[in-house]
């Protein structure tokens, strides 16, 4: 299920291909809600990303959000591995290279405009997995 590179890094460095991702979070929100996704078992991953929205958004705590966001990457291997079935597994691989693409940017405000897109691609997804019918 993992994207293809290019696909990925389109949509979270381009501004330009907001079409792309959400095209794709359909696809993925329709697909994880066919393999049984509960909502449940990726919440506190999104809630995760929202506090670490709120930090950044503060600029004192910039670097504490920075580090949360790396250290982001443990915790969804995490959730993967404790899961049961193959759904988070399936989001995580998706959502694990697009934080690598968020990381490795160097330049302070392009990497918040990534992280912003990433969030924006995480909620996508979740969002078209709700409207499939996801519990």
């Amino acid at each position: 299920m993992p994207l293809n590179q290019n696909t990925l890094k389109d949509i979270i460095t381009d501004p330009n291909k907001a079409d792309i991702m959400v095209n794709q979070a359909d696809e993925l929100g329709k697909k994880l809600k066919n393999i049984g996704l509960a909502t449940n078992q990726i919440r506190a991953l999104f809630g995760e990303v929202r506090q670490i929205d709120a930090q950044w958004k503060i600029d004192q705590q910039r670097a504490n959000a920075r580090r949360r966001l790396i250290l982001l990457k443990p915790k969804l291997r995490y959730r993967a591995r404790r899961e049961r079935g193959q759904a988070v597994k399936e989001l995580v691989d998706v959502l694990e290279p697009a934080l690598d693409i968020v990381i490795q940017e160097k330049d302070e405000d392009k990497q918040e405009i990534f992280f912003h897109h990433f969030l924006d691609f995480f909620e996508a997804i979740l969002a078209y997995h709700k409207s499939y019918g996801g519990n």
